[in-house]
Order: structure tokens, then sequence, then C-alpha cells
């Protein structure tokens, strides 16, 4: 297992303070900190050679180019799939959008069921909310339990109708941490429907877990950059090859064509087909840098890392009066996103408090107001944890908790006190 406190090292802005105290930045579900090799391979190619891609025949634009294809590749080869199906969008949400307009608005229709579950970020809800109404297809959710996990009864039950034309859930929620074993589930879909199709959200999994398209059994995979370390702006939709030579372009420009008359257009081989204008080149190069740091680690140890770090943190979190933490108490089933409440306080209070104390954590519905319903509130508050946390900054979340605590309910007593900052 690698040290995370030389890992912090590599990540300069958790040198700095806030409000006058060391920056705990617990946070990393929303975005991750970059590290050096990161920022310096953005500065380097816009250095050395900074060029529009794929439209010139010179040294600078040939150069950038390659590396522009070279980041396809590594990228690929990260989660498993071929590069001519790795196609850069903005995000995951923008991925997940071409799926929704380009596959199930022209693939599913009227008697078909697309399937999710309640465990989804909005941008696993709403774009295929916005295509079933043309497409005449029928959304139906899995719920969970009470223990943030799949109610799968109620998953055989839809699957069992032989309809479930599209399959797509996280596999890894934002809120609750559950990890789904997606290939297990996909098993189930195909066997009942051998036309279905699985799309998977991996913005929070891709970053935290080893991936491998084969393994998940996926037709479709979406993830982002900026949460694994890459730069904002670009994320990835990952798919077979054929699947997406099959589906019609989803935005028309530069670069997805081959030919353009007037009378009408061809379209370019995939994945161009679908990356209409001027892509975002450098932030592919500056996540290829960021695919390569994670490698260096070891994704196997990222993940070792986190589960050391929650075995600490549910239970430290636990033993505080009043706190109630949400999902999975398993850190084997769970990943380091980890919602919590404090009763009696308003998750936007207790963030604003504990930001006060130097520790960035999320309040709110976290793009996932469903879920967040399903728990019984209108909001949580949420600590993530990444590679570069340390157990020491349990002890400050804790101690944060309490600070927050005493502040709001004064005649509440201590409770159960964790250990001060620091020690």
């Amino acid at each position: 297992m690698f040290d995370p406190t030389t890992v912090r090292k590599d990540f300069p802005v958790l040198d700095r303070t806030v409000h006058g105290r060391p920056l705990v930045y617990l946070n990393s579900a929303a975005t991750s900190q970059k590290p050096r090799a990161v920022i310096e391979a953005l500065v380097r190619f816009y250095e050395t050679c900074n060029s529009n891609v794929h439209r010139g025949v010179d040294a600078l634009s040939e150069e950038a180019t390659d590396r522009f294809e070279s980041a396809r590749a590594k990228i690929a080869r990260f989660v498993g799939a071929d590069p001519r199906g790795l196609v850069f969008t903005r995000n995951a949400t923008e991925a997940l959008n071409l799926v929704a307009y380009s596959y199930a608005r022209v693939r599913l229709g009227a008697g078909d069921i697309l399937l999710s579950t309640q465990l989804e970020h909005h941008s696993n809800i709403v774009p295929w909310q916005l295509v079933a109404p043309e497409a005449g297809f029928e959304i139906r959710y899995v719920p969970i339990t009470p223990e943030g996990e799949l109610d799968l009864d109620a998953f055989e039950e839809i699957v069992a109708t032989g309809r479930v034309k599209l399959f797509t859930v996280t596999a890894m929620s934002n809120v609750v941490g559950t990890i789904i074993d997606v290939s297990a589930l996909a098993a189930r879909v195909r066997a009942a429907n051998d036309e279905a199709v699985v799309v998977v959200d991996g913005a929070q999994s891709v970053p935290h877990l080893p991936t491998d398209m084969l393994a998940l059994d996926a037709d479709f995979l979406a993830f982002s950059g900026h949460k694994m370390c890459g730069p904002t702006g670009i994320g990835c939709l990952a798919a077979k090859p054929e699947l997406l030579e099959a589906m019609p372009p989803f935005l028309g420009g530069g670069e997805m064509i081959r030919d353009v008359t007037l009378e009408g257009t061809t379209f370019n081989d995939v994945p161009y087909k679908f990356e209409a204008g001027t892509p975002a080149f450098a932030e592919a190069v500056g996540l290829a840098a960021a695919v390569d740091y994670l490698n260096a680690l070891g994704m196997d140890a990222v993940r070792a890392h986190e589960v050391a770090i929650l075995e600490r943190a549910i239970p430290a979190l636990e033993a505080l009066d009043g706190v109630t933490v949400h999902g999975p108490k398993d850190p084997a089933r769970r990943g380091a996103a980890l919602s919590f409440a404090i009763a009696g306080v308003h998750p936007h209070d207790v963030g604003t408090l504990m930001d006060r104390e130097g520790v960035a954590v999320r309040a709110g519905h976290h793009c996932a107001k469903p879920l967040v319903r399903a728990l019984g509130s209108a909001a949580t508050t949420r600590a993530s944890f990444y590679l570069y946390n340390t157990v020491e900054e349990i002890n400050a979340l804790c101690a944060a908790i309490e600070t927050t605590k005493q502040f709001f309910l004064p005649d509440a007593g201590p409770g159960a006190r964790s250990p001060g900052r620091g020690q």
C-alpha cells in the first residue's frame, strides 16, 4: 500500500490554508485535486506543441495530433476499452446524453423498458426522461433498501418481463457509496432479453476502482476526467465500436464529417463521428498524464487505501452522538463517498461550520434528489475521500463535527468525542 503522506506532496493545493487552518479536502467525489504531474503536462503541451489536431500538415499540428491520439489509446487501456470506441466528451454527463439521444431515442420504442435505479445521479436520470416522450419507451427504477443497496427482488421482477431493452446503472453511488455488481445484474438483464444493452455511469467508480469494460459486461461506460486527477472539461464515453457505428451522430460540425455537400453529409469513422468541433486536446493530454499517475500508484492500491480509510471513518462517525451514516457499513461494499446527518442541524449549516474549521465537505442533494429523498431527507453532508487523504484527516473531520454540534446544539452535551485534530 502506498503512503498517502508521500502522495500528498504531489498535490500543491493541499499545502494551502483556509480560514487560517490547514486545508482538509474531503470533497473529491465532486472533483479531485490535481497532481503536479498533470499540471505540468498541461503547461508543457501549451508551451511546446499547442496546435489544433487533425487540421494541419505542419509539424506542430502533427505532433499535437499524435499526442492527442496517444492519449486516447492510453485512456482506453485504463478502462479496458477499444480506442476506436473511446469518444472524448466534455464530461460524463455529455457522454450519457450522447447515448440517450443517439441510441435510446432511436433504438427503443413503445413496449420497451429502460431500467435505471434510485441510486442514480441526475445525469443518469434526466437524459432518459428527455428522450422517452419522443421514443415512447417506459422508464422503471429499481428502489433501494434502507441500507442503501438495490432491492434485488424488485430488480428481478422488472427484468423478468423480458422488456428491458436498456439497463443503466451507476457502478458506485456518489451519495451513499454503494458499489454495484454490474456484471451480475447485466447477466440477468441479457438473459431475459438478448437485445438489451448495458450503460454504466462510471464517474465515481473509474477514479477509485480497477475498471475493465469486459469484466463489467458494459456496452457503454461514461466517466469524467476531473474526478480522477485529470483536468476539467473532458470526459469519455467508452463504447463497443460496432454500436457507435450503427448510431447517428449526436452533434454536427467539423471533424465528424467525411464529406459535406449542400444536399447532405456523409460521416466520419468512429470515434470521430461523435467528436464535432475542436476537441479538448490539451485536456486529453492532461487526462493521459492523470492515467499515468494512477497507474504508477496502482488502482488496487488506491482501492486498498480507501477501504482502510473507511474502516476507520465509518465507526468513528457512528461513535459520535447524534450522527447517522448513510449507506452500507461494510467498507468492502462501498466507495469513499460518506454521507452523514447530524440530528437537529441542517446539512448546509454543517458544511458552513466545518469550512470554518478548514474541513471542505459537500452539503446538499448531490445532484441525486430521488436518492436523497429516499433517505428521508432533502440534503446530506458528504465527506468523500481519495488517495491523498490520511487517517489524521478523519480525526479532523470528527473534531469539526463536534465543534459544529456544540455551536448549534450547545445544550445537547458533548456526546462521544473523537481524538483532537492532528492527534
